[in-house]
């Protein structure tokens, strides 16, 4: 997704939580680097499950840009998924994944609202998942929270659209990434034999272009919506 609006001339300020992404992040800042016209590109670690994470964010931000500097763009997509059933389902693992997938989007937009460019027009995407509409057995944590993900999508459309500013989401039915090697595999050959389009998984690419279309100025006239981006398999 960086990368893919970095193509589109896109400044991008990678986020991420783990000391192990750190050369997969880099590796993102060199493609980004290599581009014919490269825009300006950094990135920030910090953990999305604290508090004290958006203060990060926009402490990295003055450093890289300076303190008058505005976003434009917000993608929510870090995410974490616990496979249990209900009858093993505790506390910790609620806590686990609302605190990334629900409260971590909230406090990062709302520490934003006051950093937005001022002259409107601005562009947040949520990234969720078809399980917010569908039910899978030992997913009811990842689904509900991405359900709710949902609900925040379209009360922040209605409050903040005055200037142009666009609110939507995005859900991505399986995709070739890590997070799918820990869905159980017979829900992963289950989606596919259901997906339309070629019986097949996504691509990151395939998303990140529906994601970077979002982000443009040709999405003006759309929010509040969530696009299933599934090959067909959730047809919203």
């Amino acid at each position: 997704m960086a990368l893919e609006l970095a193509r589109q001339g896109a400044a991008v300020l990678l986020v991420y939580t783990s000391e192990s992404s750190t050369p997969k992040a880099e590796a993102v800042l060199g493609e980004i680097a290599a581009l014919p016209t490269p825009p300006e590109a950094s990135r920030v670690q910090v953990d999305l499950t604290s508090a004290d994470a958006p203060a990060g964010i926009l402490s990295a931000l003055d450093s890289w840009l300076g303190p008058s500097s505005h976003v434009d763009i917000l993608v929510n997509n870090a995410g974490v998924e616990v496979v249990k059933p209900l009858a093993d389902t505790t506390p910790a693992d609620y806590d686990k994944v609302y605190s990334l997938n629900v409260h971590a989007p909230i406090r990062l937009t709302q520490a934003l609202l006051p950093r937005l460019n001022p002259e409107g027009g601005n562009r947040i995407i949520n990234i969720g998942s078809v399980g917010s509409r569908a039910g899978f057995a030992g997913l009811g944590l990842y689904c509900s929270s991405k359900a709710a993900l949902e609900g925040l999508t379209r009360c922040w459309a209605a409050e903040l659209g005055g200037d142009g500013t666009t609110v939507n989401q995005v859900n991505p039915g399986p995709v070739q990434s890590e997070m799918l090697a820990n869905i159980p595999p017979e829900i992963v050959e289950g989606q596919k034999r259901n997906t339309p389009v070629q019986r097949r998984l996504g691509t990151v690419k395939e998303v990140a272009e529906v994601v970077a279309w979002l982000a443009s100025p040709a999405s003006s006239w759309i929010t509040g919506q969530v696009l299933s981006a599934s090959g067909g398999w959730a047809m919203y």
